[in-house]
Formats: C-alpha cells, structure tokens, sequence
C-alpha cells in the first residue's frame, strides 16, 4: 500500500442561530478563520548543487539533469531530475539498476514508481523511492524546463528521488 499525502486546509465559519428574545444571550464572536498553511512543498536554495549518487542512493539515467529539490517535511528532501529519455526507457532503465519491477501506479499519466527503502510513518514524510512520470501525456509538450532560453525547452520525462535517509543534502 502506498502513503499518499496531501495537504487540506479547512476554513471553518460560525452560522449564528437566533434565539427567541427572552433566552437570546450575546452571540460570541465567530471563531478566526486559521490562516492558510504554507505550502510543504518549498524549492530549495538557488543555485543549489545537485547531491551525489551516494547521497540519493540511486544512480541517475543518463542525460537526466537537476532540476531542483523541494522540502517534503519532516527532515526529508525530494530530488528532481528532468530527462529527454522516454517513459518506457527510464522505467526499463530503474527496472535493471534496481532489479525490480516497480509498481504502475496510474495510468493516465503514466507514473511508476520504485520503492529504495522502508518507510517509516513516524519519521518520514514519503516513502523512499524513485518515481518516474510521463510529462508528454494527452499530448501535453513535456515538463517545462525551470532555466528560461535553456534547452531542451521541455522535458517528456521527470525522475523524482525521494532518498532513504533524511536530510540527504
């Protein structure tokens, strides 16, 4: 079974009710409104340098380029990579590196995903692993690559690593 987060946040509001006159008591105030969370998913520092297979835990595909990292909570990072390489070629590609199958987990876009490590509910946001997506799917153009006039323009192909130790730089 896979852990799937999301963030939810809840705006409640108070309906005052009227009471008949001889037993209405002063209406509280509706309660405040709790401000919107910030978002979980944060981009890291600019200009920050890619960490090395070691530190993933994983080898990366070839021609697979930085795109970045995102705080996932609860010490751990999230790694993207963008890569010209085809769905089916980087899921044959993590199918060999990590002798397993892998698990399709949607369709429609085309997501599999490799798990690299135990998760641990109470310690970790997301399960360590490796996920690739199909960004060109329903004919879409591919991920659109961060870094404006650089090429490729768009990637069809995003490799998420999620390592199996927190705070991995």
């Amino acid at each position: 079974m896979r852990a799937v987060e999301a963030v939810v946040v809840l705006v409640l509001g108070a309906t005052a009710v009227a009471a008949p006159a001889a037993a209405q008591q002063p209406a509280a105030p509706p309660p405040r409104a709790a401000a919107p969370a910030a978002p979980v998913a944060t981009l890291a520092r600019v200009g920050e340098a890619p960490p090395s297979e070691v530190a993933l835990g994983v080898s990366l595909p070839p021609n697979s380029v930085f795109l970045g990292s995102f705080n996932a909570g609860q010490g751990q990072r999230y790694y993207l990579y963008g890569s010209t390489g085809s769905f089916a070629d980087l899921v044959t590609y993590y199918r060999g590196v990590l002798k397993d199958r892998g698990e399709l987990v949607f369709d429609a876009p085309a997501t599999h995903m490799f798990d690299i490590g135990r998760f641990r509910e109470e310690s970790m946001a997301f399960p360590p692993s490796v996920t690739v997506k199909d960004y060109t799917w329903g004919g879409r153009g591919g991920y659109l690559n961060p870094v404006r006039g650089a090429q490729p323009a768009r990637y069809p192909t995003i490799v998420q690593i999620v390592p199996a130790t927190a705070g991995t730089p």
